[in-house]
């Protein structure tokens, strides 16, 4: 490149690098002030993926240039390299930035996971230039697992190509919420909208198969610039915002879970014998001093008496925090245990199902012992099920007998010892963990834990009837019973811990709307499993077939005109959902009985929490499992504060509004 033509690119960029420089006048007045400054900026972690040569390595190395992160040695080097390795007709090649290997300069293509850092006013970068290639689909794995948007780039020219399915999937598969498709090298299909269009479809018709919320297409020319700071003049066509602006404003503050505390042991610190400390880096959730917490697997409970950090003591911390905790108790805690709330616990099971991907040359073995990392423990365990493998090109399950390098499939795995655990898209902190072989000491594996049941688990929920059965219609409309009842069919769930009060509202209910002439009935868990559900146990899976059952009874009472009022435990958000599904969405409703444990052990005359704090009863929620709380419903009661005959007037209140009674 030519000390001239050097220039003109870089007045050509001149206006953008003023606009995204992370230079702040700070720097030259109060050093220290821009430092906090810089500090306090949020951090966005993204990685680019895609097919091969669709422009990602070009990408950040322009963002990196207008962000003013290149040093001139660094850009005189890569002038030079544009000559002999460039793929721009030996015009400044950005992509040489981040393809520093010597392999990929030759090829032109990413192999290994390349890191690059920026900054804005507004926010600081972390970048992960994945490669394209199949044969590296472990390396993009590792790249994606800590992002918390991707950006997946799609040549216009040649459209959504197999590599891009297979980023895409694992992408999802890996929980990333935010998804940037860049439709790159749009100045090669002279800026069409046409085919920005038909791109957008073909894209959108393969996602819906995904888990992939919040996505966002941008039309752009990564080496021209277009759209990436500036809306571009050549495609005014396109109103959205533009990549960085997208970039520096998407919203990831709410992706952290900081509702389930976590924080796993990674050593205990015994500096002197008047101080004993729990070190280690929350995974999720929040923590104050003189909170109630628990250890695992001991069930040990105490009281958070300091929050102790380099800076200091703290009131509160939270993800992602690295902190030291002491407790008002001398109780035993190790590295490898976890600290917990009591009443928001985790799963503590030895076998789960899992999505993994593998890493090693040598292929997945089922039955051979490996061990297994997962947050500060170490425990021997076993692939004891390879269910499927996952073509990530068609997203077929296919039946195979091991996993190869870059292979992924569903598996069960079985520890040796029990550990806690939560699915990895409610908190990917505590639902991951990595496979590490016994003899070599290497990673052979990466592995994202399912909040799906195990295959040799009861779960009914899916099963179709036999072909042979077919639904009997009645000869009394609904019509014909809304106009006898007065009323319209409907399924009220009052949901809410063991002592929130969902029995006791559920029969004051009933007798409001039969004395005010209403047709209804009342479905008590409890009485349930005296009767149609006296085979279940309190598993977590059992918990879900006597909602299952009581959702088809529930059903039954709707169909037959009535109003039912269903007092069950019910703990799982997914579980309610698939109630709700078995019912119809549009006479289910939710009254979240909202009444602290501590309130709910006051009122428990049978000693049920007493048992499970003993252990006597498993998987009890609040205290030996987790209590999903409804996020989003009809009706919240917090009866701790009200008195029955308030919360059933909320109740009728309710029903009115929703047009269920008049």
């Amino acid at each position: 490149m030519t000390t001239t033509s050097r220039d003109q690119w870089k007045k050509k960029r001149k206006k953008g690098i003023s606009e995204l420089s992370h230079q702040s006048d700070l720097i030259a007045t109060d050093i220290d002030a821009y430092l906090k400054q810089h500090e306090n900026k949020e951090l966005l972690r993204f990685l680019t993926c895609g097919s091969v040569d669709d422009g990602k390595s070009t990408l950040i190395g322009m963002l990196l240039y207008e962000a003013k992160m290149i040093y001139e040695d660094q850009l005189a080097a890569v002038e030079q390299a544009s000559a002999t390795h460039g793929t721009t007709g030996g015009e400044f090649d950005p992509a040489l930035l981040t393809d520093g290997l010597k392999a990929e300069r030759e090829q032109g293509i990413t192999i290994d996971v390349a890191y690059r850092y920026f900054s804005t006013a507004k926010r600081k970068f972390i970048i992960a230039d994945c490669p394209g290639h199949e044969q590296y689909t472990r390396n993009m794995a590792t790249g994606a697992s800590t992002c918390d948007l991707a950006i997946i780039l799609i040549d216009a020219r040649h459209g959504v190509m197999t590599q891009t399915k297979r980023h895409s999937f694992i992408v999802s598969l890996l929980g990333i919420k935010h998804v940037l498709v860049a439709i790159n090298k749009m100045d090669l299909v002279d800026f069409s909208q046409e085919r920005y269009d038909e791109i957008v479809r073909e894209y959108r018709d393969f996602a819906t198969r995904l888990d992939m919320p919040d996505q966002h297409f941008i039309p752009i020319s990564a080496l021209k610039g277009d759209n990436l700071l500036e809306h571009s003049p050549n495609m005014p066509w396109h109103e959205g915002a533009t990549l960085m602006h997208h970039l520096e404003n998407v919203n990831i503050a709410s992706d952290r879970n900081l509702i389930d505390f976590r924080m796993p042991v990674q050593y205990v610190n015994r500096p002197h014998l008047d101080f004993r400390g729990f070190c280690g880096t929350i995974a999720s959730g929040m923590v104050h001093r003189g909170d109630e917490v628990m250890v695992l697997p001991s069930r040990r409970k105490s009281r958070i008496k300091s929050i102790v950090t380099y800076d200091g003591e703290l009131e509160e911390a939270f993800a992602p925090l690295a902190v030291t905790l002491t407790t008002e108790d001398e109780i035993d805690i190790s590295r490898g245990d976890m600290i917990v709330r009591p009443e928001n616990l985790p799963s503590v099971t030895n076998k789960f199902d899992a999505s993994i991907v593998w890493m090693a040359d040598e292929s997945l073995v089922p039955g051979k012992e490996y061990w297994v990392k997962h947050c500060s423990k170490m425990a021997s365990g076993r692939i004891s099920t390879l269910r499927y493998k996952i073509d990530v090109n068609t997203l077929h399950r296919n039946p195979a007998p091991t996993l190869e390098l870059n292979e992924i499939g569903r598996c069960q795995v079985q520890l040796n010892q029990a550990i806690a655990l939560d699915g990895y898209r409610r908190n990917k902190g505590t639902g991951s963990f990595v496979i590490i072989d016994r003899v070599s000491n290497v990673t052979v594996g990466a592995g994202m834990i399912l909040d799906r049941k195990t295959a040799d688990e009861t779960d009914h929920w899916d099963d179709q009837a036999d072909e042979h059965l077919h639904t009997e219609r009645s000869n009394v409309t609904l019509q014909e019973r809304h106009a006898r009842f007065g009323q319209k069919p409907a399924t009220l769930l009052l949901t809410g811990l063991a002592g929130a009060g969902k029995t006791t509202l559920a029969y004051a209910l009933e007798r409001r709307l039969f004395h005010e002439g209403r047709a209804c009935c009342v479905l008590d868990g409890q009485n349930m499993r005296r009767g149609i559900s006296r085979d279940l146990g309190f598993t977590a899976d059992d918990r879900s077939e006597n909602l299952r059952r009581g959702a088809e009874v529930a059903k039954l009472m709707n169909d037959a005109g009535l109003i039912c009022i269903a007092a069950m435990l019910a703990p799982r958000a997914t579980v309610r959902q698939k109630a709700a599904e078995v019912i119809g969405p549009e006479r289910f409703l939710v009254v979240h009985l909202d009444v602290p444990v501590e309130v709910c052990r006051t009122r428990d005359q049978k000693g049920l929490y007493r048992a499970a704090d003993l252990g006597e009863i498993a998987n009890f929620p609040g205290v030996t499992s987790a209590y999903e709380a409804p996020l989003s419903p009809d009706l919240v009661l917090q009866t701790n504060d009200l008195d029955p005959i308030g919360c059933v007037d909320q109740l009728m209140a309710l029903l009115s509004e929703r047009g269920i009674i008049s």
